[in-house]
C-alpha cells in the first residue's frame, strides 16, 4: 500500500504523480474504515483528500504554515504528518483530536474548532513572518460555509492591503453542515458557472505560450485580468475588494490545483485560490446524505447506517416536537439558525412553516441581532444554536437583545459536557456568561416534560429568556413532579434532612443516583431542582440553609460565575451557616472523550460526589 510509505512530514513528495489517484483512494478507503468505528467527521474529510495531498504537495511543513478553517477536514492533514496510529483512538479520552492542535504536531500551526477564523490566524502568521524577516509561505483554508461569517470579511478588508504573499483557499462544496443558504452561495454558484470564462482564459494563455515571446504577453494579461474577468464573470467581488482571484479549480485534479498554487505565489499580496470538491466524495450514502455525515456516529460501511441507532427521543427531538406545537398554537413564532437546522432540531418547522423559519448561516452574531429586530417587530423570535457557538454573540446578546428587554428566546443545546468534539465545543460556560447579562433569564429543565414546559413558559415570557439543555437522551425519570413553573422559582423534589442537594438541569438526573447512595449508607437528603439559574431563588436556598447541616450545588457548568457561586452568595449575604459544597467543572479547558468517562475525570459523576459529601459530612 502506498499509505504504508507515509510515516512523516512530506513523505508524500517521494510518491510518484501517477500513483496521486491511487493514495487519494487508499486514503479514502482508510477513513472510512476508521470513522465507522469511532465516528467522526466523515463527509468533510472526504471532499478535501485530493485538496489535502496537493497542500502537502506544495508546501514544506511545518516551515509553511497551513491553517484549516473549523478543522473538521483535517483527518487527512493528520495521516499525512505521521499521525496514523492516533486514528485507532480518535476522539477519545487521551487519544488524537478531531481538530488540529498545537500540542500534538509542530504541523497544527493553530487551533480551531469554530468558524470562520483562518483568514484572521493566518493574516497574523503572515505580519509574524514579515516583520520577523521570514520568507515562508501560509495558506488558510476556509469553506464556503464559514464565508458567511462576518469575520471572515473583516480579514478580507485587512488582507486586501498586504502587500506580501498571504493564500486563501476557498474550498467550496456548497455545503456547511447543511447546505448553504443566502447571497454568499448564489455568488459562488455564479462563479461555478462561469465555464465561457474558464475556457476562454485557458486557450488563450495556451496559444500565447506557443509563440514567440509569448510568455511575456501571457504575464501581462494576468496583471490586467481583474478587466477581463469583468466581462465573463459576474460581481468579482474579491478582486473589486483588491485580493487576486484564481480559479474556480477542480479540487479533486491534483494536477490542476498545484498549478494555480505555484501561480497563486507569484502575487505580492492576498490571493484567493477558489476550488471546487465535492463533500462525502468517494463513498455514496455520504456523497447522498451529506448532512448526515458531517458528523457521523460509528455506522455500517455498507449500508452507511449508525450501528447503534437510537431508540429514545433526545433532548433535540423534544425541542423539535414543542417547536411544532408552539408554531401552531402562535403565529408570531418564528425561529432562527445558524446554518444547523438539522443539528438543532428545526427541520420540521422549517417544513411546517416555511415563511416563518429563517437560517442565517455560520453568522451567530447576525442570528441574535436579527431577533432582536424581529422581537422589536412584534414577533417571537426563537434562536436555536449549540451553546459552544452562542459564546460567539455575547456583545449582540448584551447589547442589542438585553438592554432593550427583548423577547428573544435562547434555545441552548448542547449545554455542559458533549465529549468527542473536545475543549472547542463543550457548552460549559453559558450559565457563567449569560448569568452577567441584566434582564436575561435562564432556566434548565431536569427531564424531558420540563423542557417542554419551559419552552412554553418562555414562548409567554416578556424578556430575553435562554433555556439551556444537554445532549444526548432525554431523561424520563421523575414524570409525576411537574409543578407549573414560575418565574424564579424551583422545584423541592425530596425533603428529608441532613444534606441538599440543588440541581440544575441535566445534574438533577445525577442527584438522584448521589441521594440514592447516600441513602444507603444511611444519610438523609433533600433535592431541590433549581429550574432558574437566574434569577435564583432565594427562598429555597435560605430552606435549605436552614434545614440541613450541608448545602451542595449542582451544575455542568463552570465554577466560575455558574449556579453554585450564586448560591453560595445567597447563603454568605444571609449568613446562613450550613455547609457547603460546590459541584461544578473546573475553571479549566476540558479536552474530548466519552461525557461519563470525563464526568468522573473531573469529579461531577455521582460516586465523586458522594465522596465528597461523605468526606465533609465526617468532618
Amino acid at each position: 500500500m502506498l499509505l504504508d510509505n507515509i510515516k512523516n512530514v512530506n513523505d508524500i513528495k517521494n510518491v510518484n504523480a501517477s500513483d496521486y489517484p491511487a493514495l487519494a483512494q487508499e486514503i479514502r478507503e482508510f477513513l472510512i474504515e476508521k470513522i465507522s468505528r469511532t465516528g467522526g467527521h466523515l463527509g468533510s474529510n472526504l471532499g478535501a483528500v485530493e485538496l489535502t495531498m496537493a497542500l502537502h504537495l506544495f508546501l514544506n511543513l511545518p516551515e509553511d504554515k497551513l491553517i484549516w478553517d473549523v478543522g473538521h477536514q483535517s483527518y487527512t492533514h493528520k495521516l499525512l504528518t505521521g499521525r496514523r496510529e492516533g486514528f485507532e483512538n480518535l476522539r477519545k479520552f487521551g487519544g488524537m483530536s478531531g481538530f488540529p492542535k498545537r500540542k500534538e504536531s509542530d504541523c497544527d500551526c493553530f487551533d480551531t474548532g469554530h468558524s470562520s477564523t483562518s483568514i484572521s490566524a493566518g493574516l497574523g502568521l503572515v505580519k509574524a513572518r514579515d516583520i520577523q524577516g521570514g520568507t515562508n509561505t501560509v495558506v488558510s483554508v476556509i469553506g464556503d460555509g464559514s464565508l458567511t461569517g462576518g469575520m471572515a470579511y473583516e480579514a478580507l478588508n485587512n488582507a486586501a492591503k498586504l502587500e506580501t504573499n498571504f493564500i486563501i483557499v476557498l474550498n467550496d462544496n456548497n455545503m456547511s453542515i447543511s447546505e448553504n443558504v443566502g447571497g454568499v452561495s448564489k455568488y459562488l454558484n455564479n462563479i461555478r458557472t462561469a465555464n465561457a470564462y474558464l475556457d476562454i482564459k485557458e486557450g488563450v494563455y495556451n496559444t500565447l505560450k506557443d509563440i514567440p515571446k509569448g510568455a511575456k504577453v501571457v504575464e501581462g494579461i494576468r496583471k490586467a485580468k481583474s478587466s477581463f474577468k469583468h466581462l465573463v464573470v459576474p460581481g468579482m467581488f474579491f478582486e473589486d475588494m483588491g485580493i487576486t482571484y484564481l480559479g474556480p479549480v477542480d479540487g479533486h485534479n491534483i494536477s490542476a490545483m498545484l498549478r494555480v498554487f505555484q501561480e497563486a505565489k507569484r502575487t505580492r499580496n492576498a490571493v484567493l485560490v477558489h476550488v471546487i470538491t465535492e463533500k462525502g466524495k468517494g463513498f455514496a450514502p455520504a456523497e447522498r446524505h451529506p448532512a448526515r455525515f458531517h458528523g457521523a456516529e460509528p455506522f455500517d460501511i455498507e449500508t452507511g447506517l449508525p450501528t447503534k441507532p437510537r431508540t429514545t427521543a433526545n433532548y433535540t427531538d423534544i425541542f423539535s416536537t414543542v417547536m411544532t406545537k408552539l408554531g401552531a398554537r402562535d403565529e408570531k413564532i418564528v425561529a432562527i439558525t445558524a446554518a444547523m437546522p438539522d443539528g438543532t432540531g428545526l427541520k420540521r418547522f422549517r417544513n411546517m412553516y416555511p415563511d416563518r423559519f429563517f437560517d442565517v448561516g455560520i453568522a451567530e452574531e447576525h442570528a441574535v441581532t436579527f431577533a432582536a429586530g424581529l422581537a422589536a417587530g412584534g414577533l417571537r423570535p426563537v434562536v436555536a444554536v449549540y451553546s459552544s457557538f452562542l459564546q460567539r454573540a455575547y456583545d449582540q446578546i448584551l447589547h442589542d437583545v438585553c438592554i432593550q428587554n427583548l423577547p428573544v428566546i435562547f434555545a441552548i443545546d448542547r449545554a455542559g459536557l458533549v465529549g468527542s468534539d473536545g475543549e472547542t465545543h463543550q457548552g460549559i460556560f453559558d450559565l457563567s456568561y449569560l448569568s452577567s447579562i441584566p434582564n436575561m433569564h435562564i432556566m434548565a429543565p431536569k427531564n424531558k416534560w420540563e423542557l417542554s414546559d419551559m419552552m412554553k413558559f418562555a414562548a409567554a415570557f416578556d424578556g430575553p429568556i435562554a433555556v439551556r439543555y444537554p445532549r444526548g437522551d432525554a431523561y424520563a425519570g421523575l414524570k409525576g413532579y411537574r409543578a407549573p413553573i414560575e418565574l424564579g422559582r424551583s422545584e423541592l423534589l425530596y425533603a428529608e434532612g441532613e444534606i441538599c442537594l440543588m440541581a440544575a438541569g441535566s445534574m438533577v438526573k445525577t442527584a438522584e443516583e448521589v441521594k440514592a447512595q447516600l441513602n444507603r449508607e444511611g444519610y438523609k437528603c433533600s433535592i431541590i431542582n433549581a429550574r432558574f439559574v437566574k434569577p435564583i431563588d432565594e427562598e429555597s436556598v435560605k430552606w435549605a440553609a436552614t434545614n440541613h447541616k450541608l448545602v451542595v450545588s449542582m451544575e455542568e457548568n463552570v465554577a466560575s460565575g455558574g449556579y453554585g457561586e450564586k448560591v453560595r452568595d445567597v447563603m454568605g449575604n444571609l449568613k446562613l451557616s450550613a455547609g457547603f459544597i460546590q459541584i461544578a467543572i473546573p475553571d479549566e479547558y476540558v479536552e474530548h472523550g466519552n461525557v461519563d468517562l470525563l464526568k468522573k475525570e473531573i469529579g461531577i459523576d455521582a460516586e465523586s460526589i458522594v465522596e465528597r459529601i461523605k468526606k465533609e459530612m465526617e468532618n
